[in-house]
């Protein structure tokens, strides 16, 4: 082999090892600036100004919106959003209401035996002994939004509760632990700027209360039941 062509196979090699060395770092800074951008995308995702969501089902949202969304948190499976707008509500035992209602209440139930039947919405990885979801017009007008959710859980899942709503967003902005008078109830609330959570064990039964809440709404329904007052009970 002459001088020129060991020259010429040298150079190839060291191209090659350039090459194969670089593609290794090309693929973790590829893998870097995902991971960043997932990061990213996440942290858009848990916003503070945003309302709490439970387990995917977001304060805020309008009616039609979580009609439409196949995100159920009830079992059994197969179950679907009954509405007081809805005519299988009365055998719900639920108020019927007009689509012109200004405050409508959700829950969860499945058909059982040929007839509707009340579902379990799943807190924690449990069943829930009771809950609700209630819209109302924001100022009295537009679309129903999702202003309230509300549970009632055994002790046990309550505590298991507390500790994970900790563990996801920090101490509780305000908690009673230790009422110091009888009938207190130990309370726990977490907040952001747009909505709270608040865990209550309630004294009798120890059972727990677990309540979703847009903030201001208090206001809207107030602003709601004048609404409702001045155009008569169908409006309700």
């Amino acid at each position: 082999m002459t001088l020129t062509r060991m020259a010429s196979t040298w150079a190839l090699l060291g191209v090659v090892a350039l090459s194969t060395q670089a593609q290794p770092v090309a693929r973790e800074t590829k893998a870097a600036n995902a991971a960043s951008n997932s990061a990213s995308a996440n942290f858009a995702r848990r916003s503070p100004d945003a309302p709490f969501a439970f387990r995917g089902v977001a304060l805020g949202t309008t009616i039609d919106e979580f009609r439409a969304s196949s995100t159920v948190r009830a079992t059994p499976l197969g179950s679907v959003p009954i509405c007081e707008t809805d005519v299988q509500a009365g055998a719900l035992g639920m108020r019927l209401k007009s689509r012109d209602s200004l405050s409508v209440a959700c829950r969860w139930a499945h058909r059982d035996d040929e007839r509707w039947a009340l579902s379990q919405a799943v807190v924690d990885g449990a069943p829930a002994l009771e809950h609700v979801l209630r819209f109302a017009r924001i100022d009295g007008q537009g679309a129903l939004r999702l202003y309230e959710m509300s549970f009632v859980i055994d002790e046990l899942t309550a505590e298991d509760l507390r500790d994970a709503l900790e563990e996801r967003y920090g101490p509780p902005h305000l908690a009673t632990r230790n009422a110091a008078s009888p009938g207190a109830m130990p309370m726990y609330v977490w907040e952001n700027a747009a909505s709270s959570i608040t865990l209550c064990f309630l004294p009798g039964s120890r059972n727990g209360t677990l309540t979703y809440l847009l903030k201001g709404s208090d206001a809207w329904m107030k602003a709601v039941v004048r609404q409702w007052q001045a155009s008569g009970t169908d409006a309700g």
